[in-house]
C-alpha cells in the first residue's frame, strides 16, 4: 500500500513538472527567447513525438533565432517519419523563404497545395499551415480548393477571415455573408464587429451596409433585417434600428423582445424619442405583463428626465404599485421611485421608507445588495456617512470579487474622498483600476487622477478639500450652496489645478439652472487656461451642444463640431462630433 502511495505522488509531481515546462516554453516563445523555449520543447517533442503543436513551436523557435539548419533537419526527419507529411512542406518552403531562397520555397508550397487533389482530408491541415506562416494566398487557394475536392467541407468563415487580414473588405462581407446561418449568426457578429465602427460613414460600415441591402433586395429574409438592426445599433442610429425589429416583429410575430432590449439600450444612449417608440409599441403589442410593467417603467423614467417638475410623476408611480403590488416583481419600480423621491423631490425619508421596505421581500443576495447601495447612497445624500459607508462595506464583503462588490468599493473611496480622506480613497481606487468592469475602472482612474493632480501643489491640499465638499454638495442637490463654494474657489485659489476642474463644474451647474451663455462663459475660460488641458476636449464639445440643442444655434454649433475633428482627433467625442457636424452640413448620412 505504502509503495502505491509512493508512486501515485511521484506520478502526480512529474504530472506537475510536465506541465510547469509547457507553460515555461509558451512564455519563453511568447517573450522573444526564442534559444531557451527551443531548449526546452525539444525535451518536450521527445517524450511527445507525435504532438504537433509542440513540433510547429520548435520549429518556429529554430527559424525566430536564425537556427534555419537545424530547422531543416527536424522538418526532413518528421518528413519520413510521419504519414500524413505535407503540411511539413509548407515549413520546409518557409525555411527556405525566411533564406531568401524563394523559388524552393514555392515549390514545396506548389507540392502541398497539389497533394490535396489527392487527398481533401488533410486541405484543413495545409491551409491552417499556410496561415500559420501568414501565407495568405497560399491559404485561400488551400481553402478553396479543398472545398472543391469535398462539397461537405465549409471554409467559408475561415476565408473570410483571410480576406479581412488581407484588407479585402468587399469579398470578406460578401463571403460572411454567404455563410451565415441561425446557428452561426451571433459568431459571425463577432467576427463582423472588428471592421464595423460607430461612424457610418467609415468605408467598411458602408461596404457592409450595401452588401446586405443587394441581398435584402434579392432575396427578402430575416437575416438582412437582423443584421441591418445590429448595424445600425453599432452606429447608434437607434431609430433606424427599430424600423428594422419592426419589420422583423411584422413578419414572424414571434417575440418583441429585441424592440425592448432596442428600448434600454437607446433609453442607455440617451436617445429618448427612439427609446419611447420602443416602450409605445411594447404597449400597443405585448400581452406579457412583465414586458408591459418594465415599459410603463421606462416610459416613467424618460418622462422623469424629459419633464423632471411634472406633477402627474408622482401619481404614475402609485398607480404602478397600486397595478401591480409593492412586491418583488415590483423592485424596479420601487427603486425608480426612491430615486426620485430623493433626487428630484428632495424627500429622502419617503425614499428610505420605500427601500427599507424593499429589503424586507425575499430577495437574492445580489437584489438586496443593489438595494443597500441605493441606501447608502441616500446616507450619503443626507449626510450620515458612517451609516452610509456601513452599508457599502456590507455590500462589499459579500459579494467579494462580483462587480456589485467592485462599485461598492468606489462608493467607498467617492464618500472618503467627499469627506477629505484622499489617501483612504486613493487606496481603494488603485485596486479598482484593474476592475473586471470598464465604467468603474474608468471612473476609478479619474477619481484618483483628480485627487493626484490637485493634491502635489500642497502638503495640506485645502483647495482639493473646497472642491470636493462642493462636489458632494452638488450631489446632493445642493446645487446653489456648491455653486457659492466653487465661485469663492475660484478666487481665493487662483491659478492652482482644480481651477479647470471648478469650471467645468460651474458650467455643468449651470447648464441644469438653465444658464446657457453663463455655462458657455465657463467653458471658454477653461479652454483658455490650458489648451491641452484633458477636459478641454469635454468643453469643447459640450459649448457644440448647448448652441445646438439649447440655443438653437447649428451654425455655432458646428463650428465647435468642427473643432474637435481637426484639434482633437484622439477624443472620445470625435465620432458623435463628425455625425453632428455632417448633419448641421446637410450631408446624407443615411
Amino acid at each position: 500500500m505504502r509503495k502505491r502511495i509512493v508512486l501515485f505522488f511521484i506520478l502526480i509531481q512529474s504530472v506537475v513538472l510536465f506541465a510547469q515546462d509547457q507553460q515555461l516554453a509558451y512564455q519563453y516563445f511568447r517573450t522573444g527567447a526564442y534559444e531557451k523555449a527551443a531548449t526546452i520543447f525539444e525535451t518536450l517533442l521527445i517524450n511527445n513525438e507525435h504532438n504537433y503543436s509542440y513540433l510547429k513551436y520548435l520549429i518556429q523557435s529554430y527559424q525566430q533565432s536564425e537556427q534555419y539548419d537545424k530547422a531543416t533537419a527536424l522538418i526532413e526527419k518528421n518528413m519520413r517519419t510521419s504519414r500524413r507529411n505535407h503540411y511539413l512542406q509548407i515549413h520546409l518552403g518557409y525555411n527556405y523563404q525566411l533564406q531568401h531562397q524563394q523559388e524552393k520555397a514555392d515549390k514545396y508550397y506548389r507540392k502541398a497545395i497539389a497533394s490535396i487533389q489527392k487527398k481533401s482530408t488533410e486541405g484543413y491541415m495545409i491551409a491552417r499551415t499556410f496561415q500559420d506562416c501568414l501565407l495568405l494566398d497560399y491559404a485561400l487557394e488551400a481553402y478553396k480548393k479543398t472545398m472543391e475536392k469535398n462539397p461537405n467541407a465549409n471554409y467559408n468563415l475561415q476565408i473570410a477571415k483571410i480576406y479581412g487580414e488581407k484588407g479585402a473588405l468587399e469579398l470578406m462581407f460578401n463571403t460572411y455573408l454567404d455563410a451565415i446561418d441561425d446557428k452561426n449568426i451571433n459568431q459571425i457578429k463577432n467576427y463582423l464587429g472588428k471592421y464595423i465602427t460607430k461612424d457610418s460613414q467609415e468605408s467598411a460600415n458602408l461596404l457592409f451596409k450595401k452588401s446586405v441591402l443587394i441581398r435584402a433586395q434579392k432575396t427578402p429574409q430575416n437575416t438582412w433585417n437582423e443584421l441591418l438592426s445590429w448595424l445600425f445599433i453599432q452606429q447608434r442610429d437607434y431609430s433606424k434600428a427599430l424600423l428594422q425589429e419592426k419589420a422583423l416583429y411584422k413578419r414572424n410575430k414571434k417575440t418583441l423582445n429585441p424592440i425592448l432590449e432596442l428600448g434600454k439600450i437607446a433609453f442607455n444612449a440617451r436617445d429618448h424619442a427612439t427609446a419611447t417608440h420602443c416602450f409605445t409599441y411594447i404597449l400597443d403589442n405585448s400581452n406579457s405583463q412583465i414586458d408591459q410593467l418594465s415599459a410603463k417603467l421606462f416610459l416613467l423614467q424618460i418622462n422623469m428626465i424629459t419633464a423632471p417638475n411634472s406633477e402627474s410623476i408622482n401619481s404614475k408611480f402609485s398607480a404602478l404599485l397600486d397595478s401591480y403590488g409593492n412586491s418583488i416583481t415590483t423592485l424596479d419600480v420601487q427603486m425608480a421611485y426612491a430615486n426620485y423621491l430623493t433626487y428630484v423631490k428632495n424627500d429622502p425619508a419617503k425614499a428610505r421608507a420605500i427601500l427599507q421596505h424593499a429589503l424586507s421581500l425575499p430577495l437574492n443576495k445580489f437584489q438586496a445588495a443593489t438595494i443597500k447601495l441605493r441606501l447608502a447612497d441616500l446616507f450619503v445624500f443626507t449626510g450620515k456617512y458612517s451609516k452610509a459607508l456601513i452599508y457599502y462595506t456590507q455590500v462589499q464583503s459579500k459579494l467579494k470579487n462580483h462587480v456589485i462588490a467592485q462599485y461598492a468599493r468606489f462608493k467607498i473611496a467617492r464618500t472618503s474622498y467627499y469627506k477629505g480622506d484622499f489617501k483612504w480613497a486613493q487606496s481603494q481606487l488603485k485596486i479598482l483600476k484593474e476592475s473586471t468592469s470598464q465604467r468603474i475602472s474608468n471612473d476609478a482612474l479619474d477619481l484618483n487622477l483628480l485627487i493626484l493632480d490637485n493634491s502635489t501643489q500642497d502638503s495640506i491640499p485645502t483647495a482639493l478639500k473646497i472642491y470636493a465638499t462642493a462636489d458632494l454638495l452638488n450631489f446632493q442637490n445642493r446645487k446653489e450652496e456648491a455653486y457659492t463654494l466653487l465661485k469663492q474657489l475660484l478666487i481665493d485659489h487662483k491659478g492652482h489645478s482644480i481651477e479647470d476642474e471648478a469650471l467645468f463644474k460651474l458650467a455643468q451647474i449651470e447648464v441644469t439652472r438653465k444658464h446657457y451663455e453663463q455655462a458657455i462663459s465657463y467653458y471658454k475660460k477653461l479652454i483658455e487656461i490650458d489648451k491641452t488641458d484633458i477636459l478641454v476636449d469635454d468643453a469643447v464639445y459640450n459649448i457644440g451642444l448647448i448652441y445646438l440643442d439649447k440655443l438653437n444655434n447649428p451654425t455655432e454649433a458646428s463650428n465647435y463640431f468642427e473643432e474637435i475633428i481637426f484639434n482633437y482627433p484622439s477624443s472620445i467625442f470625435l465620432v458623435e462630433a463628425r455625425k453632428k457636424y455632417r448633419e448641421i452640413r446637410g450631408d446624407n448620412i443615411q
